[in-house]
């Protein structure tokens, strides 16, 4: 007889990072004697199913996130979009009450999915942006953020509690009112000591039609990269392909272990500011250079602020041109930090 509590963890399908962060948490639950639960939708679902193919795996309504074509379309959009999403959340409400009922779940871990939890199980919501920009409506949407946080029992943010932090005022608001918890920088992957093998690693994710509109433009500026390049295009599909393309090797997804032993072997970085993305290069050290999402107002924060700490530097997607990958020099690159998450004491709370 199975007497391990279930746990469901439900990131939210938004481009790939919710879904990786959850990978150490779903490991260190499984290590502490938990049975953990998928659930989510499109690529983040089937990305953890790859990952994890002996746990149970639900699907949940689809919040359909996409980018408006131009930047400036992306509040307008999500206004449009908001009906759409409340009607999911109510329906992704109703999902959970009854895997709650059938799956015998003692415990839920959301991230960035509103409707993911329970009144009468401790309900854990995860998010690196207590604060969320929005340009003029910050301070809206951050009241409204901070009322759904304060719903669940907890609030963990993937940072840390200090001044040297990765999210800056996203993640440490003044005047925050929830039971928050601060977990260090969230990775799946660990530093290693292996040869140099690429010059550049292009790393992409998040959502359309701009992950491939930032595709289309990368492979055509490489063209004129002198070094060897390893290209990830972060779509998830059923089968791994590579092609080569005279110096540039492309994937359309790496597994976990495959992307750990990639980046260890890149000498720089090219990517999108996505937080999670910040987390990783964070705990392998690494020199970057980022293109921020258009219109995503955390994308553009994240990477001015590490510019003005002089850690990486970033550009807009239209203005980038493949020789200002030189600027890296001028930059330190990333300093990891020694942080031991007590996950039993975490877990505590199931």
């Amino acid at each position: 007889m199975n007497t391990k509590k279930r746990i469901l963890v439900a990131p939210l399908n938004w481009g790939l990072g919710h879904s990786t962060r959850c990978i150490p948490i779903i490991n260190a639950l499984i290590e502490n004697g938990f049975e953990p639960i998928i659930a989510s939708d499109g690529v983040a679902l089937e990305l953890l199913k790859k990952e994890f193919p002996t746990l149970s795996a639900f699907e949940l309504p689809s919040y359909n996130i996409t980018y408006a074509k131009k930047a400036n379309g992306f509040k307008i959009k999500l206004i449009k979009d908001s009906p759409h999403l409340l009607k999911t959340i109510k329906r992704e409400k109703k999902v959970i009450k009854a895997l709650v009922e059938t799956e015998a779940i003692s415990g839920i871990i959301s991230d960035n999915r509103f409707g993911v939890r329970h009144k009468t199980i401790p309900s854990v919501f995860i998010t690196h942006q207590l604060r969320v920009l929005s340009g003029n409506t910050t301070w809206l949407s951050s009241k409204l953020h901070q009322k759904i946080i304060s719903k669940f029992n907890e609030c963990w943010v993937p940072d840390y509690m200090g001044t040297i932090n990765l999210s800056g005022e996203l993640g440490h608001p003044k005047n925050f009112e929830a039971p928050v918890k601060y977990l260090g920088a969230l990775t799946r992957f660990k530093k290693r000591d292996v040869e140099t093998e690429y010059n550049l690693l292009v790393l992409l994710s998040g959502p359309e039609p701009q992950r491939t509109y930032l595709e289309e433009k990368l492979l055509s500026d490489l063209k004129h990269y002198k070094g060897r390049v390893l290209f990830v295009k972060g779509k998830v599909e059923s089968e791994q392909q590579k092609t080569v393309m005279d110096n540039v090797i492309v994937y359309n997804y790496m597994t976990s272990e495959q992307l750990e032993i990639a980046i260890n072997k890149s000498d720089l970085i090219l990517s999108r500011s996505g937080y999670t993305t910040l987390m990783d290069l964070e705990k392998l050290e690494k020199k970057a250079f980022f293109i921020p999402t258009p219109g995503q107002f955390e994308q553009e924060y994240l990477a001015k602020r590490l510019s003005s700490e002089r850690i990486a530097p970033y550009c807009d997607q239209d203005d980038f041109d493949i020789n200002m990958l030189s600027e890296i020099e001028k930059f330190s690159g990333f300093k990891s930090q020694e942080y031991e998450l007590n996950y039993k004491k975490l877990f505590g709370l199931f």
